[in-house]
């Protein structure tokens, strides 16, 4: 196979300057062909040729090892692509591997911690309480304040396994990326080096501890929602701390309705908070399966916050602006929304015509449907393709943020129910706008409109005076000799008139159907610029229509 590129796995890998990726991990040529040759001897005993029974899939990416459990989790959710029974059987995957021998977890606790685990823990649980891809979970209780908590330790040699997988997924990928077109979607390099930056923050635990400890600070003020909270003086990068959270998990429904919960309000609780955190805090649960999410003393709890996704204010308001459009069903918003947030292409080359027609369609499918009837992950990769075919490109951070939805989808719709996504998010862009800056965003907006409207009006009154100039110049003024008199001037005048004030009051219409959404004070239960408006538009169509009903046929 072909060697690899000490500085691409560097850079994904964070190895010591002085030491290459090769020596850390011990990535060579007779490493890559040992695996591969454990990786056929695998798939040949599960006799993959003659079809593979849901628990034989499952019981292959168990023995394929963490990398090939991660991509289960992530199919256990991805009904469109596997039948039900798979992904009901993958599901197992997220917390039910086999579990590691009780003695092999001590031995590498006291590796961590230098034999002095006994002083830390006064009491380990050797039964596990979860056992998954790259960690196993005890209960245990601390020696210094008997506190009861949670330890999750690492898998020994979980990395080097991983690391000699993505060294051949980059191999693959490099081969292959030779036969693709160079306007090809996906770039499988780049998706190769994504899929490990987000295991090496999964396989960091100090990082996971400061991600509780961040995410528990920004929902202090949420009552039902919370995670543990970190043992910050415990935690290692092979060993999380955090404190023991007793609760069902959000797979176990008829258990939740045992104990009195009603699983429409979880459903749309968790997509408000998810909301929140992608919107306002731009700190979000990036990776929300049923394994990660349980409900316990009346409060959804998140228990692994390994894989977390960051936003910046600017791209949180371009998102929110995304989904507003998406719940108006307005395809030019959306399109005007989009294009603000790319972050490269050539936007005076956009086809708008035709994006806005691809935008359309995107929109009737979606906007009004509700996660039984629709996918969001086919929905937004529709976006990006569609933004990419016009040569425009959306900012990475668009990647997270679907792969987050599109998970909590999967967890929503086959154990809590089915939820119009779109709308409840958009419910809570409403709730939590200041009407002050509502009512100035919405002025703003209106004078936006009206100075298009008037820029509109200028380019058509110049293009129609062009057209008169050059008809009076020749075919017009032959036709005014024919007929001796200067009334078609006259005719010719009043119907520019009439256009204009039409035009005027479309202006009207459009600015006020914009910004009949904001909130602030309201007139007959319309906002007051939106009032202003239709009642201006309506004035205007009456008068034009007034006007040719006295003139008749006779302009």
């Amino acid at each position: 196979m072909p060697t690899s590129d000490n500085g691409f796995l560097r850079s994904i890998f964070n190895t010591p300057s002085g030491v290459s990726p090769e020596e850390q991990f011990g990535l060579n040529r007779r490493s890559r062909w040992t695996r591969l040759r454990g990786m056929i001897r695998i798939v040949r005993r599960h006799k993959l040729r003659n079809g593979l029974t849901p628990e034989e899939l499952r019981s292959m990416f168990e023995e394929l090892g963490p990398s090939f459990i991660k991509i289960g989790q992530t199919l256990s959710t991805r009904s469109e692509i596997l039948p039900p029974a798979y992904c009901e059987e993958l599901s197992h995957l997220q917390t039910e591997c086999d579990p590691l021998p009780f003695d092999q977890v001590l031995a590498a606790l006291n590796s961590i911690y230098g034999n002095k685990c006994d002083e830390i823990f006064s009491e380990i649980d050797p039964t596990p309480l979860g056992s998954a891809s790259l960690a196993q979970v005890h209960r245990a209780v601390l020696r210094k304040n008997g506190d009861v908590v949670a330890i999750k330790v690492q898998r020994p040699g979980v990395r080097i396994v991983m690391a000699q997988d993505i060294d051949m997924m980059r191999s693959l990928a490099k081969q292959m990326q030779r036969f693709m077109k160079d306007n090809q979607i996906v770039d499988l390099r780049d998706v190769v080096e994504e899929l490990w930056k987000t295991f090496l923050e999964e396989t960091d635990f100090k990082k996971e501890a400061e991600n509780l400890a961040e995410f528990a600070l920004l929902n202090k003020d949420v009552a039902f929602i919370r995670c543990p909270m970190p043992y910050l003086e415990y935690c290692t990068e092979e060993v999380l701390v955090m404190e023991y959270i007793d609760g069902a998990s959000i797979r176990d429904t008829d258990e939740l309705i045992k104990r009195g919960y009603n699983l429409e309000e979880i459903g749309e609780k968790l997509l408000d908070n998810y909301a929140t955190q992608i919107l306002e805090h731009g700190f979000f649960h990036a990776d929300p399966h049923p394994g990660n999410i349980a409900v316990s003393k009346g409060q959804i709890v998140y228990l692994d916050l390994g894989i977390m996704g960051r936003l910046t204010p600017e791209e949180r308001l371009g998102l929110g602006r995304i989904i507003e459009a998406v719940g108006h069903k307005n395809s030019a918003m959306l399109e005007d929304a989009l294009i603000a947030f790319s972050v490269g292409g050539d936007i005076n080359a956009i086809d708008h015509p035709r994006l806005l027609d691809i935008l359309d369609r995107i929109i009737d499918q979606y906007a009004s449907a509700d996660v039984a009837s629709i996918d969001i992950g086919a929905f937004l990769t529709d976006i990006t393709a569609a933004m990419r075919e016009c040569k425009v490109e959306l900012p990475s951070c668009l990647t997270a943020v679907a792969r987050g939805l599109v998970t909590l989808e999967g967890t929503l719709l086959r154990f809590v129910g089915s939820f119009n996504m779109v709308d409840i998010i958009n419910r809570h862009l409403r709730n939590t706008r200041d009407p002050k800056e509502e009512i100035e965003q919405a002025a703003k907006d209106l004078v936006i409109e009206m100075d298009r409207t008037a820029r509109g009006m200028a380019r058509a009154a110049e293009h129609i005076g062009d057209t008169v100039r050059m008809l009076s110049r020749g075919q017009l003024k032959i036709n005014m000799e024919m007929l001796g008199s200067d009334e078609p001037m006259g005719k010719l005048s009043r119907i520019v008139n009439r256009m204009t004030l039409g035009m005027i009051a479309a202006g009207s219409f459009v600015s006020a159907a914009l910004i009949s959404g904001s909130a602030g004070p309201e007139i007959f239960g319309l906002p007051v610029l939106s009032f202003i408006g239709y009642a201006a538009g309506t004035a205007l169509t009456i008068w034009v229509l007034v006007d040719i009903i006295r003139r008749g046929n006779n302009p």
